[in-house]
């Protein structure tokens, strides 16, 4: 497949692009006075900042941990006017508000914090050198998506320091007049096939003819291509995945095989090229029978761990491209199969190197934290726009669009709260029928095809207890657990769902100051000895389809990370090599 590195966008991949990383001109403005004052004409004396680290981080070169609600970016460079092309700029994701001016004019806003969004800015420049500004409004709103940024001015408990305006990559792509917009494809294991809705931007004269031709190969072998007219601006077809030269088989997409084929897209007008995109997909069936979780036909049991996206000096924006790779490779290394990307929509390289690698992922929205009308329209708005960006990845197996009742606090009986919950769960299923979604992980479920547990007790002989018990309370609803929630909502009931314990864990081994779940272990074998007795507790337990161990890495003053924020290890390579193998069974 064709990844270039720091490419943004390797679901589909073009060769013409300018990336806009670096150093920018950037200016608080706390007066918000920076509209009615024209920074976008004449940019006040101003900081230095390098994007895509927002200003709270070190890496950003600023390094200011307090709150600037409205922020300002700079940055001249020089562009071409290419005749039938047009320039695009994409943003993967900045938070909150974003407004674009380019020499002067306004080109346009985004609202929203993680979505890639973009503006075609073809009218707007010129040759030679020029002048691209934005502004970015960010508060501690608990009315818009902010996962576990703080919405207070210190941070407390696990919600940590604020991520304000830019903190993704921002780049450029030139693109011709006529060209491919978006491909949502679905592979279909039991058929072998894949179905692919494609959306072009044509358009011309009546007479004018556009086709779509699709090549898929398998380790540089072509596999099928099919060249198909074009009736709108929106194309349905699909094409056979068999492999003819090897008995018409297919090449499955596993954690222990992550097979994975090359799809490229041509788009022709009146038989002449003029768009090429370079793609890839991963053939794998996720599917719900009889309590269990199966991938391919096979059961599947869930070693997860839950995985914040944060860096000591960059916070939520990935250091480098090896920071990411890293990561997935500790995760692999300590035997988990399975990451929860917690509270975060995750740069896409991330979901990339998972695909690759073989490391399944359930995909998470970042909570909201007060119910009323301008929260439900921020998360469904942000959250259909998460589902179609990432759809295409094999390395998703699950939706996780609300956690632990957070935004929706009342709604073990409220049932506004409730059909809020259930409109989300129909909302991605409708999107996406491919994938199981859980509608309120760790408790308080409603409508849900998976049921999920959040319990943080330390003991382990507790925890086997608690739910191996022969009523089966708490699967039945009549018992209170985990700061007393019960499982499903009221009116709600178990319903022969797989069950997964989504959380736990959280084991503190750290001399520094903070906090973890529980009492701090004081040396490695206290550890292991903990670890091994929680692991065996659920793995004793019979319904369960897996777990998701908190966590993968310290985070600000939270200190229960199997590595520190820096990626160092913990414990030593006896010690991981025997978590491993815990996990491994």
């Amino acid at each position: 497949m064709k990844k270039v590195k720091d490419y943004p966008r390797p679901q589909m991949v073009r060769d013409n692009w300018i990336n806009l990383n670096g150093k920018w001109d950037f200016a608080f403005d706390d007066d918000n006075i920076g509209e009615q004052k024209e920074y976008f004409k004449r940019f006040p004396n101003s900081l230095e900042i390098l994007v895509p680290f927002t200003y709270e981080t070190k890496l950003s070169g600023i390094s200011d941990e307090s709150v600037h609600e409205n922020i300002w970016y700079n940055n001249r460079i020089k562009l071409s006017l290419n005749k039938g092309k047009k320039t695009i700029l994409h943003f993967e994701g900045s938070d909150y508000i974003t407004k674009v001016w380019v020499n002067g004019k306004y080109v346009g806003m985004n609202v929203g914090g993680y979505h890639r969004f973009s503006f075609d800015i073809s009218g707007y420049i010129c040759d030679g050198e020029n002048d691209i500004t934005v502004k970015a409004e960010d508060s501690l709103s608990g009315s818009q998506p902010r996962g576990k940024q703080r919405y207070r001015k210190e941070s407390f408990s696990c919600w940590y320091v604020q991520t304000t305006g830019i903190w993704k990559t921002v780049w450029i792509e030139y693109v011709p007049e006529n060209h491919i917009v978006s491909v949502k494809n679905t592979p279909d294991y039991d058929e072998k096939r894949i179905y692919i809705e494609l959306n072009a931007d044509i358009g011309g004269n009546e007479t004018d003819i556009y086709e779509i031709e699709t090549e898929i190969k398998y380790e540089n072998r072509i596999i099928n291509t099919e060249r198909i007219k074009a009736g709108t601006d929106i194309f349905n077809y699909e094409m056979s995945i068999c492999d003819a030269q090897n008995n018409h088989s297919i090449k499955e997409w596993s954690p222990e095989h992550p097979y994975l084929y090359d799809i490229t897209y041509r788009l022709y007008k009146n038989n002449d090229l003029i768009d090429e995109v370079f793609s890839y997909f991963g053939v794998r069936k996720i599917s719900i029978k009889d309590s269990k979780i199966f991938l391919n036909g096979k059961e599947l049991y869930l070693k997860m761990v839950l995985d914040q996206g944060y860096w000591a000096e960059s916070h939520l924006t990935p250091p480098n491209e090896e920071a990411i790779i890293k990561d997935i490779e500790i995760a692999k290394k300590y035997g988990f199969n399975g990451i929860r990307k917690h509270q975060k929509t995750e740069d896409e390289r991330f979901l990339y190197y998972c695909d690759v690698l073989g490391m399944m992922v359930w995909g998470e929205m970042p909570s909201f934290y007060v119910f009323n009308d301008t929260s439900v329209t921020r998360f469904t708005d942000e959250w259909i726009k998460a589902v179609k960006q990432n759809y295409n990845h094999p390395s998703i197996i699950t939706w996780v669009p609300i956690n632990e009742s957070w935004g929706i606090f009342d709604v073990s009986e409220n049932t506004i709260q409730q059909r809020f919950a259930n409109s989300i769960y129909h909302l991605t299923k409708s999107l996406d029928n491919t994938r199981p979604v859980i509608s309120n992980d760790g408790w308080e479920h409603t409508i849900s095809d998976i049921i999920t547990i959040h319990d943080y007790k330390q003991d382990a002989g507790v925890l086997h207890k608690e739910y191996n018990d022969k009523e089966l309370l708490v699967l039945n609803n009549k018992k209170a657990y985990s700061a007393n929630h019960k499982l499903f909502c009221g009116g709600y009931k178990y319903m022969g769902q797989p069950v997964v314990m989504s959380e736990y864990g959280g084991i503190k081994f750290s001399t520094d100051k903070g906090w973890g779940y529980g009492n701090s272990v004081l040396d490695e074998n206290e550890y292991l000895k903990r670890f091994e007795a929680l692991n065996e507790a659920i793995r004793k337990t019979e319904y369960f389809s897996g777990y998701c161990f908190t966590q993968l890495t310290d985070v600000q003053q939270e200190k229960n990370g199997l590595v520190d924020e820096n990626r160092r290890d913990k414990l030593s390579e006896e010690v991981i090599k025997k978590i491993h193998n815990i996990n491994s069974k």
